[in-house]
This record gives structure tokens, sequence and C-alpha cells, in this order.
């Protein structure tokens, strides 16, 4: 609608009952709590918040991927490095502490070395932009893996649990609530404000439907995409401080496969692995369903493989439902192409 002054101000429809019923969201909020009555029907212990905390803190070390891991795949990108970047970050912090004694210098070099990951990363992908996402980080995962098991070897490094402190950024809480789960709902609240309601959000959506379009509409796409995979580094290394605080211990195997979880959780929870769609509550309420139901199979003693099998069934049924088409009886389709004559 124009103005008096000649300005358009856009016109945002708003959603009715009927959609609010059947989104995807809702979906998901259905599967999170037949996943809930599953697992209080197997545990009569599940409701207690002190063992549920527990159990939501066991997940979340790599649910905090899936936050950048959203703004990536929403950029039309994927990043399949982050579980070696959180195995480097924390390797550089066990060495670091075993060689100085001093647990803060050895948070600051995992969190920079996952910086500086992502920066490598980004820094490839927006240089060179012909390459593809995929490769460049199927490379660098080899990559950062490997300079881990350099470092490493058969060894492992130990005693970062000693220092009290630092075993309370996992273990600590007020009252039944972890230290890191409120954490991680001060992030996804950041993490969602900036996806949905602010300029650098709607840039990433505009980039993720079409990137040239984008670039002609005077968006920094290279810019933002750069952001994007060094915020993905520096959130891995938190992940690897998370890790250290939790284990105490690293060796050069950790964080294997946490890359398809973020991604699983993220396309499960409505992010387009083709970019330019989705919402970040999905993918939150995505986070708890993929963990609460390991927690649960795990209840019941199904192996990881089954579980893995379980949960790969669940992501390929969710993706596939809004596509799946019923024919009534009796109604004929309507051809697409009458229509639009």
């Amino acid at each position: 609608m124009a103005t008096k002054s000649g300005r358009t101000i856009g016109y945002t429809k708003q959603k009715t009952a009927k959609e609010l019923l059947f989104c995807w969201e809702a979906l998901l909020i259905v599967i999170l709590l037949a996943v809930n009555i599953m697992n209080i029907c197997l545990s009569s212990n599940y409701l207690n918040l002190y063992n549920l905390f527990t159990n939501i803190n066991s997940f979340l070390v790599k649910g905090f991927i899936a936050f950048p891991m959203a703004y990536i795949l929403l950029l039309g990108d994927i990043d399949l490095s982050v579980g070696s970047v959180v195995c480097l970050s924390a390797t550089i912090l066990g060495i670091t502490y075993n060689g100085t004694g001093s647990i803060v210098l050895a948070i600051i070099a995992c969190l920079l070395v996952g910086f500086a990951c992502g920066a490598f990363n980004g820094l490839v992908l927006t240089k060179f932009t012909e390459l593809a996402p995929m490769i460049v980080t199927l490379a660098t995962m080899t990559l950062f893996r490997g300079l881990s098991e350099r470092i490493l070897g058969d060894t492992s490094t130990k005693g970062m649990r000693n220092v009290k402190w630092f075993a309370n950024i996992y273990d600590g809480r007020i009252g039944p609530v972890p230290y890191l789960f409120i954490l991680f709902v001060i992030l996804a609240i950041v993490f969602g404000l900036v996806m949905h309601k602010t300029t650098f959000g709607r840039h990433m959506f505009a980039i993720g439907a079409n990137k040239v379009a984008a670039e002609y509409a005077g968006i920094r796409v290279q810019r933002i995409r750069f952001i994007v995979f060094t915020l993905m580094g520096f959130i891995c290394g938190m992940s690897g401080v998370f890790y250290s605080s939790w284990v105490g211990s690293i060796k050069n195997d950790i964080a294997d496969g946490y890359e398809l979880e973020a991604i699983s959780m993220c396309v499960l929870g409505g992010i387009s692995s083709m970019g330019g769609k989705g919402t970040f509550p999905g993918a939150l309420i995505a986070i708890f369903i993929i963990g609460l139901l390991r927690y649960g199979l795990g209840l019941i003693n199904v192996n990881s493989q089954t579980i893995s099998i379980i949960i790969g069934t669940l992501l390929i049924f969710v993706v596939m439902a809004p596509n799946l088409k019923f024919k009534l009886p009796g109604k004929k389709e309507v051809d697409s192409t009458a229509s639009e004559n």
C-alpha cells in the first residue's frame, strides 16, 4: 500500500488458525509430546526434574552446534567439519592445560582454535566461490581431525575436571536447572531473534533463496557467509569447552558424527537444505525431539546402531510428510498450467 509520501508499506499476511494448527512446528510439538509420553511410560523417574535436566545436559553439548548450523543451511551452504573442529579445539584445550596448568589459558586457546577453524572455512569458501561447501568442509573435516590425531596420537589428555569451577561449567546448577541449560536458552533467544527479527536475518533468507539476486540487491553475500562460518567455528570451540568440562579427558575420536547430528536437528526442524526456508523455533524443538528420543530408547537398552536407524527413519518420514499427496476418491486433479492460464 502506497502512502502520501510515496513510500510502500509491506503487508504481512496473518496466519489463520488452521494454518497454525497444521504448520511444521505443530507437527514437531506433537512428535515431542509423543516422545515424552513414551519416556514417562518407560521410566518412573523421568519427570524428576534433576534427572530430566541431567539427561538434557548430555545432548546440549551438540545441541549448541545446531544454532549456527541453522544459519549455514539457511544460506544454502553446509558444514561437515564441525565435529572435527570440536575435537581439535578440545585437544588444544587439553594439551594447553596439561602443559601450563592454567585452565583459563586452555579455554582461551580452545575458543581461538575454534574461531580460527571457522574463519578458515569461511575464507576459503568466500575467496573461491566456485568451490562447493560440501567438498571444502569435507576436506577440512579430514584436516582438522588429522591434526588432532597427530597431536594426541594414541594418548589422551586428562585432569581438567580436577579444577572444580571448570567441572561446574557442566555440573553446576541453580536448583535443578544446570548452568548449561540457562546458557542454551539465552543463546537460543539471541539466535532466534537475529534470524527472524533483524536485517542480518532477512539477508540470510534472501541469500539462501537466490545468491545472485541478493548480490544485485546490494547484500554483502560473501561477508555474511564468512561471518556465519566463523560463528560456527566459535560455537564449536564453546562445545569443545563444554565437552571437556563434562568428560574431563580428550581423545582424538571425540565428537565423531556431531556434524550429521546437527544437520539432522536442523532439517527435522524444517530448515531447508536448499536454503532460504525454515524457522528457528522448529530447529529448537527438533533438538529436544532427537535428544529425548535417544534417551528414551536408551532406557530400554536399544543399541546405538538401532537408535540411529530409528532416528533416520523418523527424519525421512517427517521430511517427506509435507510432500505426500493424497487423492480423494471422485476428485479430479486440476492441471496447474491450465489454472495459471
